[in-house]
């Protein structure tokens, strides 16, 4: 085989060979992709009392309340909910993390989305709400508060025939935007 053959058949192996990782590489992203729309995060909070499963995009999936909802203060309660959403959240965002390193390795990129992502979010536990959450409903009966009925309308005063309804007032320096839009930016 001459030296122009042999080099000619490195270079379609060494196509092949790309062409082989190219298709590897494709593979492996949508086995990732697959796995990213899938991943959630799900936090329960001290005494189960909720549970919740989020998304890292922030949308809440599920909350499910526990038994003991039914014992613990609405304000409390509130807290509750509040902090088991945000657990839920960075759970799913570290099992998405975890999704991205285990199909393109330990990168540096990602090493800096996920360090961005601390400083902005923070990569803390979210605090606990202040102070014990009280198990019991206050004992102060709540107030009865009487029924409110809606007001009666009011009959529009009769126009003399032919008037003409109040026009609005004519635009201002300020209110005419010509060539900008709401934003301030150039119209479409």
């Amino acid at each position: 085989m001459t030296d122009w053959a042999e080099h000619l058949t490195a270079r379609i192996e060494a196509i092949d060979l790309a062409a082989r990782g190219t298709q590897a590489r494709a593979e492996n992203y949508r086995r990732m992709t697959e796995e990213l729309a899938e991943v959630t995060g799900t936090a329960t909070s001290d005494g189960g009392v909720v549970t919740v499963v989020a998304e890292p995009g922030g949308a809440v999936r599920s909350v499910v309340f526990g038994a003991a909802v039914a014992t613990t203060a609405p304000a409390a309660l509130s807290a509750l909910v509040t902090h088991t959403i945000a657990r839920a959240r960075a759970d799913a965002h570290r099992a998405q993390a975890e999704v991205v390193r285990r199909s393109l390795g330990d990168t540096g990129l990602l090493d800096r989305v996920l360090a961005e992502d601390a400083a902005l979010f923070g990569d803390l536990p979210p605090r606990a709400p202040s102070g014990p959450a009280p198990l019991a409903p206050p004992t102060a009966p709540a107030p009865v508060l009487a029924p409110v009925s809606a007001p009666t309308p009011q009959p529009h005063a009769p126009q003399p025939p032919g008037a003409q309804p109040p026009r609005r007032p004519a635009p201002g320096p300020d209110d005419d935007l010509g060539e900008r839009s709401v934003l301030g930016e150039a119209s479409w």
